[in-house]
C-alpha cells in the first residue's frame, strides 16, 4: 500500500478569531450607551459659533435641570446635586488654582430665565472672567 505523504496546514483558522470579535463588539455596543454621563437636561437649540477653549484644559460646566437642582460638572468632581452657595464655594476655589478656568452654564430650555441669569452673575462674582452658555446646534 503506498502511503500519500500529507503536507502540513500552513492556514491560519480565523473562526474563533471571528467569535470573539463578534462578541467583544456585541458587549461594546451594549455597554456604550451606559458610559455617557450627566444630568438629563432638555437644552435650547439655535445656531451659534462653538466656544473655543483650550485642548488641554476641561472646562468647569454648571448644569441646571428643570426643577432648578444646580450640579457641576468636571471629571474630577461627583455629580451630586449642589446648593447655589455650596456650588459658588467650590467654583471660587477652582477659580483661584485656575484663573483662566472657562466657566459653562447648561440650563434646560423650560427654567426660569431669571435662575440662570442669578447663577451666571453669581458665577461671575465668584471670579470667572466669562460665562459662556451651552446650546444645542441646529
Amino acid at each position: 500500500m503506498a502511503r500519500s505523504k500529507r503536507k502540513p496546514m500552513s492556514d491560519i483558522n480565523v473562526v474563533p478569531y471571528i467569535d470573539v470579535m463578534l462578541v467583544l463588539l456585541i458587549i461594546f455596543m451594549v455597554t456604550a450607551p451606559m458610559l455617557t454621563q450627566g444630568i438629563k437636561i432638555d437644552l435650547p437649540q439655535v445656531e451659534s459659533a462653538p466656544v473655543i477653549v483650550e485642548q488641554n484644559q476641561e472646562p468647569l460646566i454648571i448644569s441646571v435641570d428643570l426643577n432648578g437642582t444646580y450640579y457641576m460638572e468636571m471629571s474630577s468632581l461627583s455629580q451630586d446635586p449642589l446648593e447655589l452657595d455650596f456650588l459658588l464655594e467650590k467654583t471660587q476655589g477652582l477659580l483661584s488654582a485656575n484663573p483662566q478656568l472657562a466657566v459653562l452654564v447648561r440650563a434646560d430650555k423650560n427654567v426660569e430665565y431669571g435662575l440662570v441669569v442669578e447663577l451666571m452673575a453669581a458665577l461671575r462674582s465668584a471670579g470667572a472672567s466669562g460665562v459662556g452658555l451651552i446650546t444645542e446646534d441646529l
